[in-house]
């Protein structure tokens, strides 16, 4: 049995899935299947995954007639996979030298863990790549609890997997189940709160992913902090509601969630006043929604809990240097 199972998602980025591959030849991991899933691409994907395929036989293709979607992708992925780790990489994104050498070492040193993951760097397309980097197979790790993960996933209203990859160990994602459908941005980060809800976690202190930034990402569709805020929303929700609804502090947690969604969109409607950006009474009425005290009392403690927020906000207004020297005096 191969070590790694390794599934790629592609829709129309041929011209990124050269380099897809690329990356992943670089890894420490000798022992590996690739799936490459093309959703009735529309360029020259199908012809680029078939010669791929032709040259190297752990490359698998699963060419669709017709487009299904990325979550089928991801959950086809799901259902292919059976050796030791797994990861979906999507096409357009790629793999820092080492990075799956490092993911498995420290899955295999802490064998309680069922997920690893690290930095991720986000690139604009057609910026040049830093040099490789092999690195350590043994970078500064952490491994996270998953009462701890959940909690500090909570407590920070998002996603603490920065990108889209984490290498997850295969038996576990069998019993977490499929991507959901409902959740076109953040199915990922519900499916990491499944994964600490059964156990620890590990956080590498590397990068471990590269994320291209291009006018057709999916995240690019979410355009603001407003709508990331209703899309992280929909993942806690959906978590609570779900596979995580017998968790003893369910509702304590998603309770946290709400409030710090809530506090994060009160402060950037402050924020968003100061500049004199557009959008301020869609998260002010989101803010209110979720926590209506916050319509009287403004929830300092978020505030104070973010260091730099005050010199932010007093960066915004008019006078700022001298405020700053002011606060900066000893």
């Amino acid at each position: 049995m191969a070590r790694m199972d390794i599934a790629i998602p592609n829709y129309n980025y041929g011209r990124f899935l050269h380099d897809c591959i690329a990356s992943v030849y670089r890894q420490d991991i000798e022992e590996i299947r690739i799936l490459i899933i093309d959703n009735a691409s529309t360029d020259d994907s199908v012809a680029i995954a078939r010669d791929l395929a032709a040259k190297d036989p752990r490359i698998e293709l699963c060419l669709r007639p017709e487009n299904l979607g990325q979550h089928a992708s991801f959950n086809t992925a799901v259902d292919w996979a059976q050796s030791d780790y797994f990861v979906i990489l999507c096409s357009d994104d790629y793999l820092p030298d080492g990075a799956l050498g490092r993911a498995v070492a420290a899955l295999d040193r802490h064998p309680e863990a069922h997920l690893a993951f690290g930095d991720t760097l986000f690139l604009e397309d057609g910026a040049t790549p830093p040099p490789g980097d092999r690195g350590t197979l043994q970078a500064d790790e952490r491994v996270w609890s998953g009462e701890n993960f959940l909690r500090a996933s909570c407590e920070r209203g998002r996603n603490l997997i920065g990108g889209p990859m984490a290498v997850v160990r295969t038996s576990v994602q069998k019993r977490a189940g499929h991507f959901r459908r409902d959740l076109p941005h953040t199915d990922d980060m519900e499916m990491w709160l499944r994964f600490a809800a059964m156990g620890p976690v590990v956080e590498i202190n590397h990068v471990q992913s590269i994320v291209r930034i291009h006018g057709s990402n999916q995240s690019a569709v979410v355009s603001n902090v407003h709508h990331w805020n209703v899309a992280s929303e929909a993942a806690f929700e959906a978590f609570f509601s779900g596979f995580g609804r017998s968790l003893p502090q369910a509702r304590d947690l998603l309770a946290l969630a709400r409030r710090s969604l809530s506090d994060r969109a009160y402060w950037c409607a402050v924020s968003h006043v100061l500049r004199g950006e557009p959008g301020v009474w869609d998260l002010a009425r989101y803010a209110v929604k979720l926590r209506p005290t916050s319509a009287v009392f403004p929830p300092l403690g978020y505030a104070w809990r973010k260091a730099d927020l005050w010199q932010r906000m007093a960066a915004m207004l008019p006078g700022k240097s001298r405020f700053h020297a002011q606060q900066t005096e000893p």
